[in-house]
């Protein structure tokens, strides 16, 4: 991994991964404060239900509708029995088998989200053997004990240094970054879709506000988008209890529509999907396109494993989501049959339909918003997470984040994130108009995440836990077939929108590329300098150089060697202060670092010069001002926090030189790097204390 030009590097935090159902180490995860008892962990399972299944709690709006409309009238009930075995056993196989039996196991630390797949897929080691170096990062040798034998793993596996032997990205990496991209995209379509399809319910209740419809979805779009600034804290205390009622109503309304009409239980029998795939082989990719919406937010099952931990999401899952919204799909079809046989016609909107007329229907209606609003801000708060880890692991430029709870560091707030998902969001809602539209450009993007997932699981499985390729192979390759049959039957999808998501996807990759392309060759050209730390030494005793009262911090890229920034400092101004400390944050494989193991601190000879390492997690955000504080505790330096000063490069890029990159994104890399948040306000320092050295880089 390359180094941040201010300081931030990645390392490898090689510790143990724990059991797949241990719960997260960080004291503020909420699954470690709570006790290990019956009503705690059923709070957390509630919490779980508002969060993790917001966005696949709200797909019975559109889904079984979305299919239906696909059938032939002549075989409507053959087809409605078929649909709903698909729909059953879709949620059984993908979310209860691959991802709640499989996925969530590939934990690290805790914590879930594609990101933790890449960390994991990184790591390689023996049965029963402690953890080591991955063949890529073996040549560090940062901490590398001198009198070790050959291939002996290192001192301190846990803060092992990653410097990268290749500048270019490998093509597992890629497609898992791609991956993250995707969801990024899907991020874009969820809020749109769900709360369209909410808002199309007013029209099902009062068909005379029709033309309100999509000005209601964009005020209501905005207000969600509007009130991520204010933290998800106080509309969290009532994710759980109104997503309970909204299974509880889901369940409810299915199961007196399914007394009514028993039969559909029939579809509970795999051969009915099976049959209806055989006898309509040329709509296959039509009805399984329709069909994977009902799994849409799956992703958010791993994603969100470390808010709440795993067990917490498998009691929301099996004893409250899944029942009701198998309920609710067979309770949709019941009513389909029963309206048939009476003679009734076709039904626009089966959810709707389910409930009694009236003020029952106005109420779920309105019930459905709120569903609509929570799914929305589920996948916000991902994708927040996401970038976050993004720019930590050095795949994104800095931006500004936002922590909205001093008690939750999970809870963050990326404004021009935020912004940009609002812009694409409402821009769909103009763009197509209705939620069966919007479905078009659904699913591509889910699916892609799907099968990238299963591929990512699969090296976690090879390289981490070791598993024989006989035993992997196998059932990831029955996770695949199923991914990318759906990936597939949603490409038809592609012209009539499915190019949206992938669009976003591909812009994002491009961004991610460029930035951590250009890191690499920065980072090779200018910061893998050659003056050792004797080499310091003597620099610092010179009688050339005056040593001057207080503090200088300088910022270095690479925790070995010296800064550039204090060797234009010197050369320009014949100066350095009687306290020295070259400072590296490093970002490691670990969600977060504990306090106690945050901090290195070493003294270089007699020179008043200290090396200090800060290891901060891939979801955490540096604070460099506590550090200091830290720093002159743990370490013993003399040093007065409020007296020291800051020592950063200014990287000035200019495209002509002979960097291994096209010179377009050599441009590009240039535009990322004059706009990305100056590092003074990333790792959070006061801007009086700050000095800046301009650094003129060719690529």
């Amino acid at each position: 991994m390359s180094p941040d030009e201010h300081g931030s590097q990645t390392t490898q935090s090689s510790a143990r991964t724990p059991r797949a159902d241990a719960k997260p180490s960080r004291p503020d995860s909420p699954s470690a404060k709570v006790p290990a008892q019956t009503g705690a962990r059923a709070g957390l399972a509630l919490i779980a239900l508002g969060v993790v299944f917001g966005d696949i709690g709200t797909s019975p709006l559109y889904a079984l509708r979305q299919s239906i409309a696909l059938l032939p009238t002549a075989e409507l009930t053959d087809g409605v029995l078929g649909i709903l075995s698909l729909i059953f056993w879709s949620l059984v196989g993908i979310v209860s088998l691959k991802y709640l039996g499989f996925v969530t196991r590939a934990d690290n630390r805790g914590e879930g989200g594609i990101f933790a797949l890449f960390v994991k897929s990184r790591l390689e080691r023996a049965p029963g053997a402690p953890p080591i170096l991955a063949p890529d990062n073996a040549r560090s040798g940062s901490n590398r004990n001198p009198d070790a034998r050959p291939g002996s793993p290192p001192a301190n596996p846990s803060r092992v240094l990653r410097a990268p032997r290749k500048r270019g990205l490998r093509p597992h990496t890629l497609l898992i970054i791609f991956g993250a991209c995707m969801l990024c995209g899907e991020g874009v379509i969820t809020p749109a879709i769900s709360v369209l399809s909410a808002a199309e319910g007013l029209s099902a209740v009062a068909p005379q506000t029709h033309a309100l419809i999509v000005p209601l979805a964009c005020l209501l779009l905005g207000g969600i988008f509007w009130f991520q600034s204010k933290g998800s804290a106080k509309i969290g205390r009532v994710y759980g209890p109104v997503m309970l009622l909204w299974f509880t109503v889901l369940g409810g309304l299915g199961l007196w529509q399914v007394i009514r009409e028993p039969v559909v239980l029939r579809a509970l029998a795999p051969w009915y999907g099976w049959q209806l795939l055989w006898q309509h082989p040329l709509e296959i990719t039509a009805l399984l396109g329709a069909v994977v919406l009902a799994i849409t937010g799956v992703e958010a099952i791993y994603a969100d494993m470390g808010h709440f931990g795993r067990r917490a999401i498998m009691h929301a899952w099996y004893f409250v989501a899944l029942p009701a919204l198998a309920l609710n799909y067979f309770g949709q079809g019941a009513h389909i049959l029963a309206t048939e046989r009476a003679g009734g016609g076709a039904v626009d909107n089966p959810f709707l339909a389910i409930a009694p007329e009236g003020a029952a229907r106005l109420g779920l209606m309105l019930l459905s918003v709120f569903a609509a609003v929570i799914a929305s801000q589920a996948l916000i708060s991902g994708t927040f997470s996401m970038i976050r880890s993004a720019i930590q692991f050095g795949f994104f430029p800095r931006l500004k984040i936002l922590h909205t709870n001093a008690a939750h560091r999970d809870q963050i707030y990326i404004p021009l994130v935020n912004v940009a998902l609002c812009i694409g969001s409402i821009t769909v809602v103009l763009l197509f108009q209705q939620s069966s539209a919007v479905a078009s450009a659904y699913g591509v993007a889910v699916t892609g995440a799907m099968a990238i997932t299963t591929f990512a699981f699969y090296l976690v499985a090879r390289r981490a836990w070791r598993w024989s390729r006989w035993r992997a192979l196998p059932l990831c390759a029955l996770f695949g077939v199923v991914d990318l049959a759906y990936f597939y039957s949603n490409l038809h999808k592609f012209a009539d929108g499915g190019w949206v998501p992938l669009a976003i996807s591909i812009a994002l990759l491009l961004v991610m590329h460029t930035w951590r392309s250009g890191k690499n060759e920065v980072f090779a050209r200018v910061y893998a300098n050659d003056i050792t730390e004797d080499e310091l030494c003597e620099i610092a005793l010179s009688p050339h150089i005056k040593r001057v009262r207080g503090t200088a911090v300088f910022m270095a890229g690479n925790p070995k060697g010296t800064p550039l920034v204090l060797l234009h400092h010197v050369k320009a101004n014949k100066v350095l202060h009687e306290t020295v400390v070259l400072l590296s944050v490093m970002t490691s494989d670990a969600p977060y670092v504990p306090v106690a193991e945050r901090l290195e601190i070493r003294a270089i000879g007699q020179a008043g010069v200290w090396r200090a390492i800060a290891h901060f997690g891939y979801m955490e955000s540096p604070d460099v001002a506590a550090l200091i504080e830290q720093i002159r505790e743990q370490g013993g330096v003399p040093l007065v926090p409020a007296e020291a000063t800051y020592y950063f490069n200014r990287e000035m890029i200019m495209p002509g030189g002979a960097a291994r990159m096209p010179e377009w994104q050599k441009h590009f890399y240039g535009f990322l790097s004059r706009n990305a948040r100056q590092a003074r306000d990333y790792y959070r320092l006061p801007p009086m204390q700050i000095i800046e050295i301009g650094l003129p880089i060719q690529l």
